[in-house]
């Protein structure tokens, strides 16, 4: 690991969040892709950059589509930007970084991943490559929050379920046993913490249409066909500030459900699909150290930060 995550002087924490990048072979498309994250790190200048998934996309493709042959090496190419700004950066695995009939499998990308100078990625551990926990410390280099960062698959291993997969009941177990050893603070709370990861929960569909959101919900939500329960498992710890996530290219909303504020990313590559005048780019999110808070925005790719987005409301509470 290459570097310790510290609050800055003024005990504030900054995240980009790059998601849905698609990385496939470092052609046109790819490197409109990494010019957005050279903008949104130029403007920002981020603690850590966190990739919640499908940076490359292994999987199958339309005749005339470009192909990932290569993996590691479009992995490699697609976190470079940060890798050459020498800033840290974490990974979590989408549904498209290794495909089964990928060459490459987790355990490769992995590898690959520990081989870089600045990530803070560590090696696998018994929940499995992808799903970790980073501590920031702050100005007494005690932990001051806690990133979750979490694997949550690709389809549905159950027959007779179809769909996407979901974070597994041993995942879960780990979360709730790492969350029990965390350090309280002076009030006997447990210090803040957030999650990433790639597949949306289902609650995210359930805080559309019974919660105040902001932000555009242009595409279903596709989180998995069966809930195995980490958003109660959060709920309960009660320590989890937000949720990030991306999968959905067009959505970008975010809201509050019982506590916990669920938020989309901004999908950050060219190679996959979109929405005409719906600009890729990244979200941000501010940590304050000692606060149970923090502030998110946008940072698009023509430098446009978005720090207001348009307010849903659902029917039920509109009538």
């Amino acid at each position: 690991m290459a570097k310790t995550l510290h609050f800055n002087k003024e005990g504030q924490f900054t995240i980009a969040q790059f998601t849905d990048i698609h990385w496939k072979d470092g052609g046109v498309k790819d490197l409109l892709s990494r010019a957005l994250m050279e903008r949104v790190l130029h403007d920002e200048k981020p603690d850590l950059a966190v990739f919640t998934g499908d940076v490359i996309y292994t999987g199958h493709v339309s005749d005339g589509e470009a192909v990932c042959t290569d993996p590691v090496k479009a992995l490699l190419e697609a976190v470079e930007t940060v890798e050459s700004l020498g800033i840290p950066w974490a990974y979590t695995f989408g549904n498209h970084d290794a495909e089964p009939e990928s060459p490459a499998t987790k355990e490769d990308l992995l590898q690959a991943i520990l081989g870089t100078k600045h990530t803070v990625t560590p090696p696998a551990s018994a929940p499995g490559p992808g799903t970790y926990k980073l501590e920031v410390l702050g100005a007494d280099n005690q932990a001051a929050a806690v990133l979750f960062l979490l694997d949550s698959g690709n389809r549905s291993a159950l027959p007779g379920v179809p769909g996407y997969a979901w974070v597994s009941r041993s995942q879960i177990r780990w979360f709730e046993q790492e969350s029990l050893a965390l350090p309280r603070r002076v009030d006997g709370k447990s210090v803040p913490a957030c999650a990433f990861f790639h597949i949306p929960l289902p609650e995210y569909r359930e805080m559309w249409e019974t919660q105040i959101c902001y932000g555009h919900r242009q595409e279903a939500v596709c989180c998995p066909p069966v809930n195995s329960g980490l958003f109660a498992a959060m709920a309960e710890q009660g320590h989890v500030l937000g949720v990030f996530v991306g999968h959905d290219h067009v959505n970008d909303y975010w809201g509050e459900l019982h506590g916990i504020r669920l938020c989309y990313g901004r999908a950050s590559g060219h190679n996959t699909y979109g929405r005409e005048g719906f600009p890729r780019g990244a979200r941000m999110i501010r940590l304050y150290e000692g606060e149970r808070r923090f502030d998110t925005w946008l940072r698009l790719e023509d430098g446009t930060r978005v720090s207001e987005q348009p307010r849903h409301e659902p029917a039920r509470l509109a009538d």
